[in-house]
């Protein structure tokens, strides 16, 4: 670290459901207004663009699926994100201009293989704009299964800042022990955790791994409503029921000990800003340090798999007599 101290901006904000563009623009007003206070890193939600379908089966149930949930789904396809492409480009201006890291969630459409599949991506900017590392969900949660695909262990990327590594694993991966070990391994000081869980549990999540990690974490939430969601859509009839407040928040900022330095906001959009020592990493790990003095690679060891998955590879063999 060149920096011993960084402020941070974790965006606890909406999505404009399902419009790429109108949520980009939202982003990048934010992008601007966490830099006009100070951040030097900017934090959004899990599945920012274009949004986190909460309450929508798109009308699939075991064995069947609806016209109207493919159209739904359609309309969730079109408003995905190809990476690199005009979105990102439009999200590197930004960070360019602001002069900040930007870490977002963006629902990515999938143009290396198969265009029919989309990711929970958490995708990294620099300040000169650029994309400097992007992470797919490794494993979605209940009916997410239904509408994003796996990612590998090829996007587990951890950042090299002036302010330190940052890297971090989008909701319930977080429940997954070995997948928080690989991100230690790496060194990771500021861990980002992007989530759409808005539960008490998850707090005790969160500080559990600053704990574990003896690193800060910052978790961001979208706070929306079922006001929010555009009543055009096909499958609208399967929100009647859900509560007006679909989630609530709870982004917060956490320190390497444990302790809360920016309480859960819940309710409410809000920016959180935090100025964060970074000497308190150190400091805390001198009596644990999860992959270091506290390891015992005699007794365990993981092994992490970075290769990038492909379902079809093409091997060229020259044939006999041909140079």
């Amino acid at each position: 670290m060149n920096q011993d101290t960084v402020r941070v901006a974790v965006i606890q904000a909406a999505s404009v459901m399902m419009d790429r563009e109108a949520t980009t623009q939202k982003a990048v007003t934010l992008i601007y207004e966490a830099a006009e206070k100070g951040a030097n890193l900017v934090v959004f939600p899990e599945a920012f663009i274009p949004g986190y379908p909460r309450g929508l089966s798109f009308g699939t149930k075991i064995g069947t699926r609806s016209e109207s949930g493919r159209k739904d789904w359609l309309r969730y396809w079109e408003n995905s994100v190809p990476i690199p492409g005009e979105t990102t480009d439009i999200l590197g201006e930004a960070a360019r201009k602001a002069n900040v890291y930007v870490v977002i969630g963006i629902i990515e459409r999938d143009q290396e293989s198969s265009a029919g599949t989309v990711y929970c991506t958490m995708v990294y900017f620099g300040p000169d704009g650029k994309i400097v590392g992007k992470h797919r969900k490794l494993k979605p949660t209940g009916s997410e299964r239904l509408i994003w695909g796996e990612g590998d262990g090829s996007t587990l990327p951890v950042i090299q800042t002036p302010f330190g590594k940052i890297g971090g694993l989008i909701c319930w991966e977080n429940y997954m022990p070995l997948a928080r070990t690989a991100m230690y391994a790496k060194g990771v000081d500021i861990y980002i955790a992007p989530t759409a869980d808005a539960r008490d549990t998850w707090q005790s999540t969160i500080r559990h791994i600053a704990v574990e990690g003896r690193c800060f974490v910052l978790s961001c939430n979208q706070f929306f409503t079922k006001a929010m969601y555009p009543q055009d859509l096909a499958c609208y009839d399967e929100l009647i029921s859900s509560p007006e407040e679909m989630s609530r928040g709870g982004s917060a900022i956490i320190g390497p000990l444990g302790e809360y330095i920016v309480e859960p906001v819940f309710g409410h959009e809000d920016i959180l800003l935090a100025d964060l020592d970074l000497r308190l990493i150190p400091y805390s790990r001198f009596d644990f340090d999860v992959v270091g003095h506290y390891a015992r690679p005699d007794i365990f060891q993981l092994v992490v798999n970075e290769e990038k998955r492909e379902s079809v590879r093409s091997i060229h063999t020259k044939k006999p007599g041909i140079q």
